[in-house]
């Protein structure tokens, strides 16, 4: 059973923006911390943001201002504000939650959620 449903990835040239979105009406989503991932060929999957219930954010050092991750109650949505993307950003993104679990501030490690999506692909030309 998919919980998770992302979209919004698509091809773009170097320096551009994307917005990736993800459907979370399947989940306790009031009560989740939420995070987004990318995981590139070869590589191991990276945090990329997250996001505790009240808000509060964290972001990994390599996308830090240029990306912004949210989150719209009324709509169980979260999003991934992608900006001045390079090559380096080139990766599948994936959606993550955990339902109950309060990571104050966000969390980026993979273990502290249970619950992903399937992922959608990310990718800049230069």
């Amino acid at each position: 059973q998919v919980l998770l449903v992302e979209s919004g990835g698509g091809s773009v040239q170097a320096g551009g923006s994307l917005r990736l979105s993800c459907d979370t009406s399947r989940v306790r989503y009031r009560l989740a911390s939420m995070g987004w991932f990318r995981q590139a060929p070869g590589k191991e999957r990276e945090g990329v943001a997250g996001i505790d219930p009240d808000g509060r954010t964290t972001y990994g050092d390599s996308v830090k201002g240029r990306f912004t991750i949210s989150r719209d109650s009324a709509k169980n949505t979260l999003y991934l504000q992608m900006n001045s993307l390079n090559p380096e950003d080139t990766a599948m993104y994936y959606c993550a939650a955990a339902p109950g679990r309060l990571y104050y501030g966000g969390s980026l490690k993979t273990t502290d959620y249970n619950y992903w999506g399937q992922g959608t692909q990310v990718t800049v030309s230069s």
